[in-house]
């Protein structure tokens, strides 16, 4: 506990902490225990019979070595905005030259006709190819690398059949079919000069963009709203494409969808309030894993502890409080937690402010103290979490050092995240303590480049140079290549 002492707090709210820590703490032995049935579950989702994690191969056949040319655009459809990039990757090894603009999604979209949201995404590219290219008539198409970061199946790297919307979205005829062909429909009625040379995952972009600038990079992450996780593994060692007689030693990313992981909650130590979230969420029994270490959740799991120690317990905190504002389902998000975490003042005088303007609570001194622990019970957990991906990754690879690149609002913006990560990888893979402290661990996991932007780029680059080498596995239209 940084801030504050349990000196004056009752015994009956003593109580409770306790019970909080030993409901959300996770020791070493597991940590390890979880981290090995990981590697298994990795390995199982490669295989014919597949497992829970869905160990999606993306057809992206190599990492970049930094000498990639040429001008290619991206295109990241995310939850909010649309935003489009023009990436020149120069001459200059690992460099490149960005200019980009964001459009707003409108929420209507969202929810609406197929047609339309392509539509809409046709008239944003056209608009940003006329603005930096002006007359088009002459341009030749250019490549473009589409970030669609929804859930979808791969057979080649240019297709991705829709297997369910998330982040709001909820158009009715895209599931279970493939998005290109639809995009590609819209892009040919507005006239827009763009052939799609990829489709590709943020957590694969996010590996590939990090590979370009440094090579030590071996696993992109990300932990924000959702998590997820990609690596590179060899063809022979993917039984599901065993049939199509690749090279053994032939590169393939993966873009793992770990946040499936113990969808069976065989190891993940659920809590009475992780149960009602999964119990409460539009898919019970699914994303285990994600819904205890992502970012849309642990504000969830926060607001549950809160309503239930008012109502159930003898303790009854904000006793004789209206309580009903902090009765609203998701209406916590994790910076709400990042900010009692962030709380710098011995009394938690912010977090009384806090509470106060968004929730009409006043907490006193010992409900405060509780509040702090209440959160980094939650955020220490879901960081010593996400550390066992990272080392199953590592063990299943045999990485012993290595960088991982990782994004998302959890990992670059809540507070201790990276330092309870790095500790929970010291238990699992047994580093000895370091003499220096400054000293650099075995596996550091460092923020990543740009993967939806720079890495749909380099992916369309990497795509091309393989297809005029004459690799055209994954390729479902090569006509688009000439």
């Amino acid at each position: 506990m940084e801030a504050g002492s349990f000196v004056d707090v009752p015994k009956d709210l003593l109580g409770e902490i306790e019970r909080l820590e030993k409901l959300f703490t996770i020791d070493t032995a597991k940590l390890k225990q979880i981290t090995e049935r990981f590697v298994g579950e990795l390995e199982k989702g490669l295989t014919n019979e597949g497992g829970s994690i869905p160990m999606n191969p993306t057809w992206v056949m190599s990492y970049p070595n930094g000498y990639e040319t040429g001008t290619f655009l991206a295109l990241d459809m995310g939850g909010t905005n649309l935003r489009v990039c023009q990436i020149t990757l120069t001459e200059q090894k690992s460099e490149f030259d960005i200019i980009q603009s964001k459009y707003r999604l409108p929420e209507e979209l969202k929810t609406g006709d197929a047609d339309e949201l392509w539509e809409y995404i046709a008239d944003c590219l056209m608009q940003f190819i006329e603005t930096h290219h002006g007359d088009t008539s002459k341009l030749d198409k250019l490549p473009l690398g589409f970030t669609f970061s929804y859930p979808a199946t791969q057979n080649y790297i240019d297709e991705g059949i829709l297997q369910r919307w998330t982040k709001g979205f909820d158009i009715p005829g895209v599931e279970g079919h493939n998005v290109v062909p639809m995009f590609e429909e819209a892009l040919a009625r507005r006239g827009v000069p763009i052939k799609l040379t990829a489709l590709i995952n943020d957590t694969t972009g996010t590996l590939i963009a990090s590979a370009y600038t440094d090579t030590k990079m071996k696993i992109g992450c990300i932990f924000g709203t959702g998590c997820n996780a990609a690596y590179m593994e060899d063809c022979g060692s993917i039984p599901k494409l065993a049939h199509l007689n690749l090279p053994p030693e032939t590169p393939m990313a993966i873009n793992c969808e770990w946040g499936a992981f113990d969808n069976e909650h065989v190891v993940l130590p659920q809590t009475p309030y992780d149960i009602i979230i999964d119990k409460d969420s539009p898919r019970p029994g699914q994303q285990a894993f994600e819904k205890m270490i992502a970012g849309l959740y642990l504000g969830e799991i926060f607001r549950l502890i809160m309503v239930d120690l008012h109502d159930n317990h003898e303790t009854h905190i904000f006793a004789n409080q209206d309580i009903s504002k902090l009765r609203k389902a998701y209406s916590l998000d994790s910076s709400f937690l990042s900010a009692i975490e962030e709380d710098p003042f011995e009394n938690l005088s912010e977090t009384a402010e806090l509470f106060q303007s968004k929730l009409d609570i006043r907490a006193n001194g010992p409900e405060l103290e509780l509040i702090r622990r209440a959160a980094e019970l939650i955020g220490t957990r879901a960081a010593r979490l996400s550390a066992c991906g990272v080392a199953a990754i590592s063990i299943k690879k045999g990485y012993e050092t290595c960088h991982v690149g990782a994004d998302g609002s959890v990992f670059n913006k809540y507070p201790h995240f990276k330092a309870r990560g790095a500790q929970g990888l010291r238990e699992i893979l047994d580093w000895p303590e370091k003499e220096d402290p400054k000293a650099d661990d075995p596996i550091e996991v460092l923020a990543a480049e740009d993967g939806s932007g720079v890495g749909a780029a380099l992916i369309a680059a990497l795509t091309l140079q393989r297809v005029q080498a004459g690799n055209m596995h994954g390729i479902l239209h090569p006509e688009n290549f000439k």
